[in-house]
């Protein structure tokens, strides 16, 4: 994302540099998405695998969602997502 977009609700987040695209993905009809093979691999998901779906709105609008584990949800909003805040809001 270019710098200079900085209308863009996450642009903060992008440019900061503590994400990446990891992959494109299409969401169906039904609103099902499909995550790649090497994705689940390296995130190390499983069938039958619970993921919980959090989101960051800012200006009233979600503009960010992220997969977590079911299983790992209760430490990780603070150890992942806590750094993460305090690294945007600077």
């Amino acid at each position: 994302m270019a710098k200079g977009n900085k209308g863009n609700c996450c642009s903060p987040i992008v440019e900061s540099g503590c994400c990446r695209v990891e992959a494109l993905v299409s969401v169906d009809g039904r609103g099902q998405v499909v995550l790649p093979k090497e994705l689940r691999e390296k995130a190390a998901i499983k069938t039958g695998d619970k993921l919980a779906v959090a989101s960051w709105n800012r200006n009233d609008m979600v503009c960010c969602l992220f997969l977590l584990k079911a299983e790992d949800l209760a430490g990780a909003v603070k150890s992942i997502l806590g750094p993460v805040m305090t690294e945007i809001t600077k």
